[in-house]
């Protein structure tokens, strides 16, 4: 099968990925050559229960009038969705495994579409431009000029962009960061070699042989304890990008994680074992994403500071000294599990609910083939709550007024929950977060707008912004100050 490459961007009306929405979606589809095959470009129109943040809206510059545009969330989703399957599809972008990746899959989700589909089907599988960037800049700096912001290397796409001139236009606009991710993956891939074993790292398979094959720090009770310098942005610039780590071995109930202690962060002799339990920096690594693991040889780690490697030295050797501790550490990350999270909201149950069942891949893939009539139709045949609610919900954003009273009843009381009096009782996602709620994003903008750096035109947006919430959620204009000085 002929592989293609699908670069891709979203901007979003926040941060939030089981709350908020894409605004905007840009991709080009290449051949494995990366020659430009197709280019697409939605622009999607705001969501009557969605609530924006204001920080989003001044970073990606679009007004209430672009918002009120474009197609709805539910047709865009569905072409998102069958571009990033159609068979032998490579869906990447820049920094998209740490963000916008996840956020396309609760948008699935809430859309009532397959949100993994994407990963593994038809030969499809994904990638990320942003880890390779750490590894070309440590390895292969030559490939790019890289940018500095006071005197600190960044890795931020609009500074990449900037100072290689790749693509003019606005920061943060989904296409112009599209060709310029475009850019930046040519230039990777004219040194071959390095680009073919790079793209390795995002293949499942080979990166866990390559795990396989790291060295083995210690042996505890036949147990062996293998180490490796992992590379990954969280780290930052002033660490290189990169840490130190020993395996805690795999996941238990997590099977397709494996578990990293952090050697070089800090001491621990002048820890308690509980402390250690606790503070200790442990990274979850799933095979073909983000984390890229070497070996621990003098070619990668060069960049470690004197104090780094003796920092390292210390504490592997305290491992040894100490292997029960060692082993204590080891089974309490491996049990871990998440704890089931009370009144989640549905929209953010993704994780909670699990995979779905045979018969509702079906009832849902039967609900797109349908109009909306038909849709409506098919709501009584929803045995799980949580999908029901979804149903609801997707019909409740287009055509409010054809749902039957019953569920016109349970839409109305959850737009009552998208606007609550206070924070508190706003609903919660898979991270125990507070959705965000007008009042608080009001408040939000009266603080921004007492910046004197905005400019007048990030002025004019968020006044928009709160005419907008203020309509929307029929606030009381005269009422809204002393609300927000009750939020204060």
């Amino acid at each position: 099968m002929e592989r293609t490459y699908l670069f891709y961007d979203i901007e979003t009306t926040g941060l939030n990925k089981a709350f908020d929405q894409v605004l905007q979606f840009a991709a080009i589809r290449t051949d494995e050559e990366l020659n430009e095959i197709e280019r697409h470009q939605f622009h999607l129109r705001l969501n009557p229960d969605v609530v924006p943040s204001p920080h989003a809206i001044i970073i990606h510059g679009l007004s209430l009038r672009d918002l009120s545009n474009g197609m709805s969330e539910a047709e865009a989703i569905i072409k998102i969705h069958s571009l990033m399957n159609t068979p032998g599809t490579i869906s990447l972008g820049y920094n998209t495994l740490g963000f916008d990746d996840e956020f396309l899959r609760f948008s699935f989700y809430r859309n009532l579409l397959s949100p993994y589909s994407h990963q593994y089907a038809n030969q499809c599988s994904r990638m990320d431009i942003y880890p390779m960037a750490t590894l070309y800049f440590l390895f292969h700096n030559q490939a790019i000029q890289w940018p500095t912001i006071n005197g600190v290397s960044t890795l931020k796409l609009e500074h990449i962009n900037a100072v290689n001139n790749f693509v003019s236009g606005p920061a943060h606009d989904a296409m112009v960061d599209v060709c310029a991710t475009v850019e930046i993956a040519k230039r990777f891939k004219d040194a071959s070699d390095i680009w073919n074993y790079v793209i390795g790292y995002f293949d499942k398979e080979t990166d866990s042989v390559r795990i396989g094959k790291l060295p083995v720090a210690f042996n505890i009770q036949q147990q062996s304890f293998r180490e490796g310098l992992l590379i990954d942005g969280i780290f930052g610039a002033q660490q290189f990008y990169q840490s130190y780590v020993i395996s805690l071995g795999r996941h238990n109930h997590y099977k397709n994680q494996t578990l990293w202690l952090r050697l070089d962060h800090q001491e621990f002799s002048a820890l308690t074992i509980e402390e250690l339990k606790e503070k200790a920096w442990v990274v979850n690594k799933k095979p073909g994403e983000n984390g890229i693991l070497l070996p621990p040889s003098e070619r990668f780690t060069r960049y470690l500071t004197p104090e780094r490697h003796a920092l390292i030295s210390r504490n592997r050797q305290f491992l040894i000294e100490h292997p029960d501790l060692m082993l204590e550490l080891a089974r309490t990350h491996r049990d871990f599990t998440y704890p089931k999270i009370i009144n989640i909201d549905e929209s953010a149950a993704l994780y909670q609910n699990g995979f779905l069942l045979p018969h509702e891949i079906q009832l849902c893939a039967d609900f797109h083939t349908r109009d909306i009539d038909g849709k409506i139709a098919l709501l009584d045949d929803f045995n799980n709550p949580c999908l029901k609610t979804l149903a609801i919900r997707y019909i409740g954003r287009l055509y409010p007024e054809k749902l039957p009273p019953q569920y016109q009843l349970i839409y109305g009381e959850y737009l009552a929950k998208v606007n609550p009096q206070n924070k508190e009782e706003a609903m919660i996602d898979y991270r125990k977060q507070h959705r965000l709620t007008p009042l608080n994003a009001l408040m939000e903008i009266n603080t921004i707008q007492s910046d004197s750096e905005l400019s007048e035109k990030q002025q004019k947006l968020l006044s928009e912004l709160k005419n907008y919430l203020v309509t929307q959620f029929n606030i009381d204009q005269k009422g809204v100050r002393s609300q927000i000085d009750d939020l204060e």
